[in-house]
């Protein structure tokens, strides 16, 4: 079987690779678990040695990966630079900071002296998306290899390349081969990959119903599992601050990678008496944003990855206006090569649209009315999704109040959702458990041991 690498821009074949052979998965497994063998016993000053390396040549060819995940799945340059910016910032975060975040603890016990002491897992399988094909790989990887683990990576189908590329740069800045390895392989292969004894335990980030699946076979071989999955995170508009710029926070959460974003906003919850304004506003920021070849300046919107996943969302839509959504802007395929999509408005989304009720993972906006401050949060805990949210009020007592009955492992006052090393980020309900980033997250794939002298 192949693995193809398709340029959702002009539909080109880019690439053909071969799926590995599960003798080859074996092999790749044994070589993992003799590279962790001497991994694990280095202290965390070397290991950061090669992670600030990662970082500098992150930095070197940012153009070159850049454009390379512009070509697999469609995103315009200027969010390729950063996305890459923020991967070299994260390896240099953990580089920093690990020390601090794994120092052994002393409890005051019974015994003599008691310790808490933090060590690595194993080899981790890591099942990653396409939409942040180096951001999602290395908020993970960054932490995982600083903690002693090493690493197998079952990337997206759809960016092998980007796949490919990550293992060069990590054996390039030095790491041992074995610490990090990306498996060419196709989804269901991953429960072979789970029920390997070498394999200690999964993360993953991508749909719920992948994460269910995953995590239904990691919960069956007793492994430890991380799941940041979908979103359909609710924008609460509840007073007239500066309208203009808070929809613009608002479209630049909606359409930032093509709207293809787990934590991107996708219902915005109005009140009443802003509902006119809001739409007028959202539809005339929403149009200003042009369809074009991400590989071209100032183009902000390329083609959605996959053509696949743009019919998926052009279905939605049909849907929801044929339950009563009114539509105010795009909504239809244009007559282009690339899977694009424009920028679609959706007014009054009522309760039982697939607007309201599913996340919508493309450049279409949910704009639903609320009564009320109580009104507005219960529409949106009206979801199965846990993700993320943002409130904008001028009264911070409000935003406050509000923001702690939100359900919700991330909000947001005044501004929009965005991960950052430095904070936990992850969700609840149908969004997944577990954390990334942080504290926190370096010490999800950790052994938390308690070490007591008695005597």
């Amino acid at each position: 079987m192949t693995i193809k690498s398709v340029n959702p821009y002009t539909g080109q074949l880019l690439k053909r690779y071969d799926e590995l052979t599960v003798e080859e998965i074996d092999g790749k497994l044994d070589l993992a678990e003799k590279a962790y063998r001497e991994w694990r016993c280095l202290n965390f000053d070397d290991r950061a040695l090669a992670l600030r390396q990662v970082s500098r040549l992150l930095r070197k060819d940012q153009e070159v990966y850049a454009r390379l995940i512009a070509s697999e799945m469609g995103k315009p340059l200027c969010e390729g630079r950063s996305e890459i910016e923020k991967c070299a910032w994260v390896c240099e975060f953990y580089a920093d900071n690990t020390a601090t975040f794994l120092k052994s603890e002393e409890v005051i016990a019974d015994a003599i002296w008691s310790r808490v002491v933090f060590q690595p897992l194993g080899v981790v399988l890591a099942v990653m998306p396409w939409n942040f094909p180096f951001w999602q790989v290395f908020r993970f990887v960054a932490p995982a290899l600083m903690a002693g683990n090493v690493v197998v990576l079952k990337h997206a189908s759809n960016v092998p390349g980007c796949a490919v590329a990550l293992e060069k740069i990590m054996l390039s800045a030095g790491f041992s081969r074995g610490i990090f390895q990306s498996l060419l392989i196709s989804s269901p292969l991953v429960d072979y990959l789970l029920e390997s004894p070498t394999v200690k335990a999964v993360t993953l980030t991508g749909s719920t119903p992948a994460g269910k699946a995953v995590a239904a076979k990691a919960g069956s071989e007793l492994k430890k599992g991380v799941f940041e999955l979908g979103g359909s995170d609710p924008y609460l508009i509840l007073d007239d601050i500066d309208l203009t710029e808070t929809v613009e926070s608002c479209v630049a959460s909606r359409l930032i990678n093509g709207g293809q974003s787990c934590v991107s906003a996708k219902r915005f919850i109005v009140l009443e008496e802003l509902k006119a304004a809001f739409e007028s506003l959202m539809v005339e920021k929403m149009d200003s944003y042009r369809m074009g070849d991400p590989c071209t300046a100032g183009v902000l919107l390329g083609p959605q990855a996959r053509h696949d996943l743009r019919d998926q969302l052009h279905d939605q839509v049909c849907r929801s206006i044929a339950e009563g959504a009114s539509l105010a802007l795009g909504g239809f395929i244009p007559g282009l090569t690339g899977a694009f999509y424009p920028p679609t408005v959706l007014c009054d989304v009522a309760k039982g649209m697939p607007a309201y009720e599913e996340e919508m993972f493309g450049p279409v906006a949910a704009i639903i009315c609320a009564h009320d401050e109580d009104d507005a949060i219960r529409i949106a805990n009206d979801t199965p999704f846990g993700l993320g949210a943002s409130v904008y009020t001028s009264d911070l007592a409000q935003a406050e109040r509000v923001a702690s009955k939100i359900e919700a492992g991330n909000c947001f006052i005044n501004g929009f959702v965005r991960s950052d090393p430095r904070l936990p980020f992850g969700g609840i309900k149908q969004s997944g458990y577990g954390r990334e980033l942080s504290a926190y997250g370096i010490r999800e794939f950790v052994n938390i041991k308690t070490v007591c002298r008695v005597k």
